[in-house]
């Protein structure tokens, strides 16, 4: 018989491991004395309480202050502690309630689910829940509405509260714009601050442009409101808010039912109220700066309210960094023998260690295109039209008959579902049993439409590439040569263009096919 040996447990290793690592996480919606204090609050009670278990190890308190509940992507603490999760540095949740850890059922029970995955746990006080033990998922859904309802209602409180102080005009700005300050409930001009705000619009009166303006300021040293850097966008929003003249225009944006902030462009009342505090600049001087943006804007080509660089030129937005995935930029490169456009990656601008690709000249990426497109008119025969008969021989009729018969599955569940509730109705089942078949009724309806929309997704995919590459044989086989850069064939055949070094590109064209072209530098 073999000897065998007993080796004993490490005792303190097998304690250690026992221990959760526990962390709590506490939200203020407002940033006034009252929750102020009510967060210390939370905090200390937290710590003693996690502390107090000999089972738990305490890792930290996270807290979000003066931030609303209803997006979790607002919440630096929330989305660090979710991190830290997904890094094993947590075990377990403690959180006061459903309400102060997610108002939104959608984002409560993406987050549940999310660290229920990784092995981590929440711990809802008020309501009792442990995500641990939760047979299922619909006592916290019916929870979380309830919360999410709790929120629609305090924001149309909210809201009607201030629209109430917006027609009788005694709504109050609870952030001056830079040159003002809040003194004794009044906006007064601060005169350091309204220095710059003069020499912004005199400056943009001269015909400099908020880019230029942003970086003389920036030269000169001159801090922003925060003490940060100016951008064209600030100054684009100084040169267009109305407040320098004194005047005061009410409800310019407004939330809407999904808890998202959007521009008030009619859908709302608005509020105006003349002289309603000090003026900085003059109503003539606003006026005239925001024409000559307004101008700037028509000899660029850029839209109002459009993206600054969305679809200005043909190139925009369609030049993407083979190396970074950064989308390129135009901009005007000088030299003592002359001037051309070139389009350089945003990221390498920003930061050149982190991305090394250097700027393409506009003017070659015109003649690779050129070449592109004479190769396809000389050999369209032996390339395009190859690919167009595959493209038609595909039998899309086996993937239409699976999407028929997911189809008939997704009524099948439907029914089945309709038979459970009025099972339960009439108390013919345990809740438990009912959950738990309601639940997985629920995952097979949703994985069913999923492989549906995928089926249905590669069907048009395909008649659209069809589609595209007919086109494209039309146009080739018509077309002797082309000679110089079409921006219409462009938009009509390109989708997007790869950057893979300085001197080589690749066409995605809208057929779904990639060309590669080599340039001169």
């Amino acid at each position: 018989m073999r000897k065998v040996t007993k080796i004993q447990e490490n005792e303190s290793v097998a304690a250690k491991k026992t221990k959760l690592r526990v962390a709590a996480y506490a939200r203020v919606s407002t940033d006034n004395v009252k929750q102020l204090v009510s967060l210390d609050v939370q905090k200390h009670h937290y710590e003693t309480y996690i502390k107090a278990n000999s089972d738990w190890d305490f890792v930290g308190i996270y807290y979000d202050e003066g931030i609303s509940g209803t997006k979790k992507e607002n919440r630096a603490e929330l989305q660090r502690l979710i991190k830290d999760c997904e890094e094993r540095k947590i075990d377990f949740i403690i959180t006061k309630s459903i309400s102060r850890f997610a108002r939104n059922t959608t984002d409560c029970l993406e987050l549940v689910r999310k660290l229920t995955n990784i092995g981590v746990f929440i711990y809802f006080e008020k309501e009792n829940i442990n995500t641990q033990y939760m047979d299922s998922e619909l006592m916290l859904s019916i929870l979380s509405s309830l919360a999410e309802n709790e929120s629609i209602s305090i924001s149309e409180n909210s809201k009607w509260a201030i629209k109430r102080r917006f027609k009788n005009g005694t709504y109050k700005i609870s952030y001056p714009p830079y040159g003002y300050d809040y003194v004794d409930g009044s906006m007064v001009v601060n005169q350091k601050q309204a220095e710059v705000v003069k020499r912004i619009f005199t400056d943009a009166l001269s015909g400099k442009g908020t880019e230029r303006i942003a970086q003389e300021l920036n030269s000169d040293g001159v801090p922003t409101k925060k003490g940060g850097q100016w951008r064209a966008n600030t100054i684009r929003g100084i040169l267009q808010n109305e407040k320098y003249t004194g005047d005061l225009l009410m409800q310019k944006t407004y939330t809407d039912e999904t808890f998202t902030r959007r521009r008030n462009r009619g859908e709302l009342d608005q509020y105006f109220i003349e002289n309603h505090h000090e003026a900085i600049i003059s109503h003539t001087d606003f006026e005239a700066a925001n024409e000559a943006i307004k101008q700037r804007g028509k000899e660029k080509g850029v839209k109002k309210d459009c993206s600054k660089y969305l679809n200005r030129y043909p190139l925009s937005t369609k030049v993407i960094c083979g190396e970074c995935g950064s989308t390129f930029k135009r901009r005007i490169h000088s030299s003592k023998r002359n001037k051309y456009i070139a389009w350089c990656c945003s990221k390498h601008i920003s930061n050149i260690e982190k991305c090394s690709m250097i700027y393409i000249r506009e003017d070659r990426i015109h003649e690779a295109f050129i070449l592109m497109m004479n190769k396809l008119i000389y050999s369209y025969k032996v390339m395009l039209r190859p690919l167009l008969q595959s493209l038609k021989s595909t039998d899309y009729a086996v993937n239409i008959n699976q999407a028929q018969a997911i189809e008939s599955k997704i009524e099948e569940n439907a029914e089945q579902l309709k038979v459970l509730v009025n099972l339960m109705t009439k108390g013919y089942l345990e809740p438990a049993l009912f959950n738990s078949q309601k639940n997985e009724l629920i995952e097979e309806a949703k994985n069913l439409k999923e492989k549906k929309d995928m089926l249905y997704r590669s069907i048009n995919g395909e008649v659209n590439r069809v589609t595209e590459l007919e086109q494209l044989i039309k146009y080739v086989s018509r077309t002797d040569a082309i000679l110089e850069f079409d921006e219409d064939r462009f938009e009509q055949f390109v989708d997007r263009i790869i950057a893979f070094s300085p001197t080589e590109i690749g066409f995605e064209l809208k057929c779904g096919i990639t060309l590669r072209e080599r340039m001169k530098r």
